[in-house]
């Protein structure tokens, strides 16, 4: 669809929607421009009676590297779009503006992706780091190519976490504080093993083996499809994790507030300085070993 810049949606059979994230010089980092048009696209396949299931992939090597840190603030981006959720001071001053972006943006989206009332599978290869986590664990099922690895960095940043704090839930208590606390990767093969990932593949089946999986579901009648995913979302809810992902989401912006205090900036700069240093270096080993 024209309208879109960052993303493509396509119809890639019948009752199957596919919507790929297309910024892949940018290793698909997400820019808000990015996830506004996502959930634009999310609402149309929702709202198309034709439509029973929602594949999510991503263009280029790597499915997402996170947020775009190089991205400005963004209360004058959240401001010209239409808003997913009611709460205000956008434009505030201090925490409370950051907290409202925040809210819209990033908890706000994944909690609204997450209830999408049809299945929704992601097909995720390379890297899904930090913030791309935000875009996997909303989705129903999760496929992997054998080459996919799975990070939260944000501890590193001197934050508590990404703002869907679905950690436990997905990888259970001991990996989900292992996870945070050393900033490792976690395999395809070993997501697998703690029941994050629902399949892994090899790299260039995975595109097939998603939209097969996605059409052998969208034979199911849609509204009882429907339920069971409601059903399900209703009992991982009563397990607390509604109340959990509330009270990170606190911490997370405590963690914000903090930095800020400290260092002017939401994240600890080190990280910022460690990140980018790195980037140079590869890039310029790179350029020496054309």
């Amino acid at each position: 669809m024209s309208e879109f810049e960052n993303i493509i949606y396509e119809r890639p059979a019948d009752k199957v929607a596919r919507i790929v994230l297309d910024r892949p010089d940018a290793r698909n980092a997400q820019s808000m421009q990015l996830l506004y048009e996502l959930n634009d696209a999310f609402d149309i396949a929702a709202q198309d009676d034709s439509v029973s299931v929602i594949i999510l992939a991503a263009n280029g090597p790597h499915f997402s590297a996170g947020h775009d840190l190089r991205e400005p603030a963004g209360p004058q981006v959240v401001a010209d779009h239409r808003r997913i959720g009611t709460w205000c001071g956008i434009g505030c001053a201090g925490a409370e503006s950051q907290m409202a972006i925040e809210k819209e943006m990033y908890i706000g989206l994944s909690e609204r992706w997450r209830n999408i009332p049809k299945p929704t599978i992601a097909a995720v290869q390379g890297k899904v780091i930090a913030g791309g986590l935000m875009l996997v664990w909303p989705c129903d099922l999760i496929v992997a190519a054998d080459n996919a690895l799975f990070q939260d960095n944000t501890v590193s940043m001197g934050v508590a976490g990404v703002e869907f704090f679905n950690h436990p839930f997905e990888v259970g208590v001991r990996k989900a504080k292992e996870m945070l606390f050393t900033s490792d990767f976690l395999t395809a093969a070993e997501a697998h093993r703690l029941h994050m990932v629902n399949h892994v593949v090899p790299i260039d089946e995975l595109e097939s083996f998603a939209l097969a999986l996605a059409s052998r579901i969208a034979e199911k009648p849609l509204f009882a499809l429907k339920l069971a995913k409601e059903a399900v979302n209703v009992a991982q809810d009563n397990q607390g994790r509604l109340n959990a992902m509330q009270t990170s989401f606190a911490y997370h912006q405590l963690c914000h507030s903090h930095n800020q205090q400290l260092h002017g900036m939401l994240i600890d700069p080190a990280f910022m300085e460690r990140t980018f240093k790195t980037a140079s270096v590869a890039e310029e080993q790179t350029v020496s070993d054309r």
